[in-house]
């Protein structure tokens, strides 16, 4: 029988890797594991085959994916690879992007049975900050220079359109736990 890693690896899935003995080890016993989708749009894109892909394969071998949309981080907006900033949706568009999302899903990831996926939404636990409490109790931990350093972050800065601090600010709430 096929290990997992070998399985993946034999079908592309894995270009790179850092402790395969130790990714495999872990793989041994049932684990749980996220996957985050964007709900700027309707529907998934061809781009988000392969993590796809990959959840149902490590559900099938009884891992748990989580499945995170973004209904925070999707009103804001991921700067990387965009030379301005994209229109906002409001929060009703969002949340019907995010149920279009789990309906897509649900073609492929078995949200139902013993190793169920489960979907969450980083709007439940960052929807409920004030914006004195984020800046008191998360800002002050924050390096702004190591910000300024991100790709996308320096190219949208040596750009005509430049970033707001929407866009900034993304990178900060996308890592919040």
């Amino acid at each position: 029988m096929i290990n997992i890693i070998d399985d993946l690896d034999q079908r592309g899935l894995i270009a790179d890797s850092t402790g395969r003995d130790n990714l495999q080890q872990i793989l041994e016993n049932p684990i749980n594991f996220y996957c985050g989708f964007d709900p700027t749009a309707t529907s998934l894109h061809l781009g988000n085959l392969l993590p796809i892909i990959l959840m149902k394969r490590l559900q099938n071998e009884g891992h748990r994916p989580i499945v995170l949309v973004g209904g925070a981080t999707g009103g804001i907006g991921d700067p990387s690879g965009k030379d301005k900033e994209r229109n906002m949706l409001n929060n009703q568009e969002i949340l019907q992007n995010c149920e279009a999302i789990q309906q897509q899903l649900s073609t492929f990831i078995d949200f139902e049975g013993n190793n169920a996926a489960k979907l969450v939404n980083n709007a439940d636990w960052l929807g409920e900050f004030s914006l004195m409490s984020w800046l008191r109790d998360v800002g002050k931990h924050i390096n702004i220079t190591q910000m300024i350093a991100k790709d996308s972050v320096k190219q949208r800065l040596s750009s005509e359109s430049g970033i707001s601090y929407t866009e900034f600010s993304y990178q900060l709430l996308q890592a919040y736990p």
